[in-house]
């Protein structure tokens, strides 16, 4: 019977089938590349590194740490810093990182290059590996020159890939890699650069790695150097590929979700129309478990094969996502196809649209014989003991489901709630538009019109389920445009000299004047002048820095007894400051204690007003005291600070610059930076127009990902849509042929279906961008601390095209409804 009555039904119930596929689709994909990722991960684990283990200190090794790297023997080493360097072929410069290694790094994986013998041949040949995308930007060639501080070398290749760098990582500081031996030769090496060192190592396959970093790693951790092997910074990588898997599957789960409540809602009317023969049949003698399980079978077979449709199609979605991602990934991933992911599609399909379409297939169990000379709306209805069970087995399913996708109760407790908001507000605004059309009809529109608002809350009327469905899809792509911008927001580059858009780094004291003159000389402004002092923590509150490293019951964090802390000294705060306690000093008063400001990120190690710290400022010990804190907005692309000290405290300290200056556009930005790197190799010149566009860059990747799920999310919605149309179609076609009978014509009836589809994709899409525009407000407010200004794409693009699609998909049927002859109808009747 449930076979002979699908067969009848088939276009519906492949309707209500396709609105879980996608979902289906998306769970799937996403755990097949998930658990593709961790295998290529644990794979290429020591191509990822390029070693077995490494150690690296952003400072010239201890002498007690030179002692412990020379004992391991390293197989290779490493210099690098971030520089500008210079093609001479054309004037060009570039912010780049300079890589200076020695030996046959990497022992895993392989440096590609192009001509590929330039990866072997550079250190013998005294050569330069330039970034490919960087050559092809200054339009240069092997066999063309570079220079880097005060050498010149000759390029021997493009430089591919190399084990570590993804091509987000290299967007800012594209690498240069050079021989070891000409690092010194630079000049580059010097008071005040920043650079790091790194050892490489190769070790047996029998060697136990995680031992051996228990005992080193504590020891170098003392001596401001850091131990890491291929799997615990391949553990880091696949921790942090796994927070994007876990909301691309939040993503998807939505969706899925979507389609549920799409099939809850047409099982809803599929089942009321059924139920005047479901009391036929109980008439006939049958039970109640026969009449139930005839649904119950067409709902698990829609289940069980849009589960595997949806794994299958999930299987051909998955080779999407190393494409999507590959700009975040530093290695390229193998796809292959397991079984969990497809077994897991099935069981949900199977799962999720029983357990979504149990409330309205409940409703045959209750009905009764009687029912089939009358059968009205309140007729069949389950106790309300049953209602609550299933509603409370849904949102047991909905809180497992997440735990078992974000691995944490209370992250799982918040998604589950986060997700009945949305859905609870898109609801009760469906639910409030239709009560406010019932009470505040429009009597005086004309009739097309009436009769569309009227459609709205017809019996069999799918309105909520709508609203829901192209609201929250709507939701997700608005709420990524109106973030995006609140990320942007502090990339909008100002025109007045106020505002600096080029930042000049490492400028020694003897060059401070010139530098400045240079500036002056093309018209620009000296916008700041911030000087820079190193120092270390000696002693705080009375206690020893190397003592506190060694008490295990401290609160302090080790970062900061280890750091080595860049600081300076000025008079007044600036706009990325603001006083929290206490009062700004801004210069010395003399026989009197040196009061510092320190940053907000410090009180919760327990330094307060009024502690004393100990500075070494190489090699001269100083004593201090908190005299004020200071909230530090860490995000703002301008020299922040842990410590500032007053004028006068640090004036005669080895200390070095960083100049800021605004250039009106991208010419005379590039004229002051050709300038100043020929005449001083040392600096760094960061052109914060070009980290902007990166930034941006960075977030339209992102983007493209986000809109890629929300896109399940609209399509799902689309579904839910057609199916609604095919749903009451019949129904449709007695209204508009009673309606022609009556004497409407058929513009009339395509006008009245247009104005309703035309109020749905509205009312739909406009609550999504308004739920976006709240959620994206509190995010600016709560989450950015930035005012919000809200981005017009989703009024001007996807309000309107959705709407559109929505009409589109709505008229698509009302073909058949106008050439349906009203005698036919009126037969049917009789």
């Amino acid at each position: 019977m449930a076979w002979r009555d699908a067969k009848a039904s088939r276009v519906r119930l492949f309707l209500f089938m396709a609105s879980i596929i996608l979902g289906i689709a998306a769970v799937v994909s996403i755990q097949l590349f998930s658990n593709n990722l961790k295998d290529n991960i644990k794979l290429q684990s020591k191509a990822l590194m390029g070693a077995d283990y490494t150690i690296d200190t952003r400072q010239e090794p201890t002498e007690r740490a030179q002692t412990i790297i020379d004992s391991l023997q390293p197989d290779a080493k490493e210099i690098n810093f971030v520089s500008m360097i210079a093609f001479p072929k054309n004037g060009g410069t570039k912010l780049v990182k300079v890589r200076g290694l020695d030996g046959a790094f990497p022992f895993y994986g392989t440096i590609d290059t192009e001509p590929s013998s330039a990866a072997d041949a550079y250190q013998d040949l005294g050569g330069a590996l330039v970034d490919a995308t960087l050559m092809l930007q200054f339009d240069v060639k092997p066999g063309d020159s570079i220079k880097v501080g005060a050498i010149t070398l000759p390029i021997l290749g493009s430089l591919k890939a190399i084990p570590g760098s993804t091509a987000i990582s290299t967007s800012v500081a594209p690498p240069i890699i050079m021989p070891y031996a000409l690092m010194e030769a630079t000049g580059l090496i010097q008071f005040g650069s920043r650079k790091e060192y790194q050892f490489f190592y190769k070790t047996a396959e029998t060697f136990d790695l995680e031992a051996f970093e228990k005992i080193i790693d504590p020891q170098l951790k003392k001596e401001e150097a850091d131990l890491d092997t291929h799997t615990s910074t391949s553990e880091r990588l696949g921790k942090r590929y796994d927070n994007v898997g876990k909301f691309l599957n939040l993503a998807a789960f939505i969706a899925l979700l979507l389609g549920c409540i799409g099939i809850a809602s047409s099982v809803h009317i599929y089942i009321k129309e059924k139920l005047s023969a479901i009391a036929v049949l109980k008439c006939m003698g049958a039970s109640r478990m026969q009449s139930f399980l005839i649904f119950l079978i067409q709902i698990a077979g829609i289940g069980i094969v849009g589960g595997l449709i949806g794994a299958l199609v999930g299987i051909g979605i998955q080779e999407l996502f190393p494409y999507l991602l590959k700009d975040f990934l530093p290695f390229s991933v193998e796809i292959s196809i397991s079984a969990q992911p497809i077994l897991i599609g099935v069981f949900l399909g199977l799962f999720m649209s029983v357990l979504f379409a149990l409330l309205p297939l409940l409703r045959t169990w209750y009905v009764s014989p009687l029912e089939v000379l009358r059968v009205d709306e309140k007729g069949a209805q389950e106790p309300f003991k049953v209602r609550v069970a299933v509603i409370a087995a849904v949102l047991i399913f909905l809180f497992l489901f997440s735990f078992w996708l974000l691995g944490d109760a209370l992250y799982a407790l918040g998604f589950m709630l986060a997700t009945l908001i949305a859905f609870a507000v898109l609801t009760g605004v469906a639910l409030l538009f239709i009560k406010g059309i019932k009470t505040y009809f429009p009597k005086r529109w004309g009739f097309a019109a009436r009769q569309s608002l009227l459609n709205l809350f017809r019996p069999n009327n799918q309105t909520v389920v709508l609203v829901v469905a192209i609201g929250l899809g709507t939701c997700l792509i608005s709420t990524l445009y109106f973030t995006k911008d609140i990320l942007l927001a502090k990339t909008e580059v100002g025109q007045s000299s106020s505002n600096a858009n080029i930042i000049i780094l490492d400028v020694q004291s003897d060059q401070q004047d010139t530098v400045e003159a240079r500036i002056k000389a093309k018209g620009l402004p000296v916008v700041n002048s911030i000087p820079i002092v190193t120092m270390r923590i000696h002693k705080i509150k009375g206690r020893l820095a190397n003592d506190l490293r060694q008490d295990s019951t401290k609160q302090m964090r080790n970062w900061i007894l280890n750091h080595e802390f860049r600081s300076t000294y000025r008079d007044a705060m600036i706009d990325s400051e603001e006083l929290l306690e206490g009062e700004w000093t801004s210069h010395t008063t003399p026989n009197a204690p040196i009061l510092v400001s320190i940053a907000d990120n410090l009180v919760e190690d327990g330094i307060d007003i009024g502690d004393n710290i100990t500075f070494n400022v190489q090699g001269v010990l100083m004593e201090t005291t908190v005299g004020s804190i200071r909230k530090v907005d860490w995000r703002q692309l301008q020299p922040n600070f842990n410590f500032v000290f007053p004028v006068g405290a640090l004036e005669q300290a080895p200390q070095f610059r960083v100049i800021s200056t605004n250039a009106a556009d991208e010419a005379s930005s590039a004229a002051l930076q050709r300038d100043l790197v020929a005449e001083f190799p040392n600096v760094s010149i960061i052109d914060l127009r070009q980290v902007y566009t990166i930034v941006e860059d960075i977030l339209d990747k992102v983007s493209w990902v986000i809109n890629f799920m929300a896109f399940f999310s609209i399509i799902t919605g689309i579904i839910v849509l057609i199916g609604s149309v095919r749903t009451s179609k019949y129904q449709r076609i007695k209204e508009s042929v009673l309606l022609r009978t009556l004497g409407a014509k058929n513009a009339q009836i395509l006008k009245i279906s247009a104005l309703e589809y035309l109020f749905l994709g509205l009312l739909g899409s406009l609550v999504g961008i308004l739920l976006a525009l709240i959620s994206s407000l509190c995010l600016a407010l709560l989450v950015f601390n930035e005012p919000f200004a809200p981005s017009m794409i989703p009024f001007l693009v996807i309000l309107p095209g959705i709407t559109v699609l929505v009409m589109a998909i709505g008229l698509s049927n009302i073909r058949s409804v106008l050439s349906s002859s009203p005698l036919a109808v009126l037969r049917k009747e009789a």
